[in-house]
């Protein structure tokens, strides 16, 4: 006789992912992300060009000490508390944009902006984090990338749009309004889940290997990516326009695809072995992107680097959350978001200076060999078979 066994049901092991938290948590999200690139390209259009250069710098630098900041202020005040701040300081500033057109009040706005932002971040991401079922966290992390990312490829050329049909004034309030009106969602968030184990600071996390070790991934991902989005109109001839545009919508769409797979694949097999094809894939895609004279090398060139550097972003932030407990959400998204951040910074910079020297071609050859050198770190997370071993204190040893 034989005997069947029962079946365990799909549901049983697979947690919902939509649940009414996360769903007012995307409410948030969209309404900061919305806030912030509406205003992204307008704010350097509206200092004019003298101008320009400084008002990003501003916005960009308070972003990145504010996510230094951020995780204390976190553990401190809670969840709601942060992202009601974080909302506030985002879209109040806004509102008084254009009561002067002085540099000196236009970088005050930057500033303070950019600290509202860093908190929408940093208390954001450990929220949605702790939303997300661990099981599922690849998978979350990747629809929250597209929750994410469609209201700022919607929002960044809106807004230079409404800027030039209806004036600096109305796209100021509407990202005014946008991180405002968010902030009705915030109460029926979680303020603390109930957590146990010592808080991980920013400092140890800098220290730890196992979450430094991706991050050093993701920024040198995150370098090529500046470079792309900064440096891409000026490489190629005048006469591909039309290419530049067309390739400047491919590459985020290949990243937000390749995010999501890379969640699925990553919550069934584990995120740390995509480390080294995210990291190939965005060299390897750089590369064929140097071919700038061929418009089928930079339209095959940025599709190739948007899938690894969307792979890289899913397997990294999935990784780092993965190796610490509940109480280091907030430093993991805050070392995540500076390795964006600051990647992104130091790539368009130093490609600048490259390019100076070498033209356009060899230097992005140049930055895409030189990328390779991560696969160091990439290679030692890859070969790990226990990727998400903590320590006594939490977090993951070396």
């Amino acid at each position: 006789m034989t005997t069947t066994r029962p079946r365990v049901p799909a549901a049983a092991s697979r947690p919902p992912l939509l649940t009414r938290p996360l769903l007012l948590r995307f409410v948030s999200m969209v309404g900061a992300s919305v806030s912030f690139f509406l205003l992204l390209s307008v704010v350097p259009r509206y200092a004019t060009t003298s101008g320009a250069g400084l008002a990003t710098g501003a916005l960009m630098l308070s972003t990145v000490l504010g996510e230094l900041a951020a995780p204390c202020l976190v553990a401190r005040y809670g969840y709601r508390v942060a992202l009601i701040a974080g909302l506030t300081l985002l879209g109040a500033p806004a509102l008084v944009l254009t009561v002067s057109d002085g540099m000196a009040w236009i970088v005050t706005v930057c500033l303070v902006r950019g600290l509202g932002f860093a908190l929408t971040l940093v208390a954001g991401g450990a929220l949605t984090a702790s939303l997300i079922p661990a099981e599922r966290r690849g998978e979350g992390l990747a629809l929250v990338g597209v929750v994410s990312g469609v209201p700022s490829l919607i929002a960044l050329p809106l807004g230079v749009w409404l800027a030039a049909h209806a004036g600096y004034g109305p796209v100021a309030v509407a990202a005014g309004v946008a991180a405002l009106a968010a902030i009705v969602a915030v109460p029926g968030l979680p303020d603390r889940e109930p957590t146990s184990g010592k808080p991980v600071g920013v400092l140890a996390g800098l220290r730890t290997g196992g979450l430094m070790r991706p991050g050093a991934v993701f920024a040198t991902t995150a370098l090529a990516a500046g470079i792309v989005v900064t440096f891409l109109p000026l490489a190629v001839p005048a006469a591909y326009g039309t290419v530049v545009a067309v390739a400047l919508f491919v590459q985020p769409a290949a990243s937000t695809a390749a995010r999501w797979a890379a969640g699925r694949y990553g919550d069934r097999h584990g995120p740390a072995r995509l480390l080294v094809p995210g990291l190939v894939l965005s060299a390897g895609g750089l590369s064929i992107t140097a071919v700038t004279g061929s418009p089928v090398a930079v339209l095959v060139g940025v599709a190739v680097f948007g899938t690894g550097f969307g792979i890289a972003q899913n397997a990294t932030l999935t990784l780092m959350y993965a190796r610490v407990p509940a109480t280091g959400y907030g430093t993991v998204t805050a070392l995540w978001n500076i390795a964006y951040d600051g990647g992104m910074g130091v790539g368009a910079a130093g490609f600048g200076v490259l390019a100076g020297v070498t033209g356009y071609p060899s230097a992005l050859a140049v930055t895409a060999a030189l990328m390779l050198v991560a696969l160091i770190p990439a290679y030692r997370d890859a070969r790990s078979d226990r990727a998400t071993r903590t320590s006594p204190t939490g977090v993951v040893a070396g």
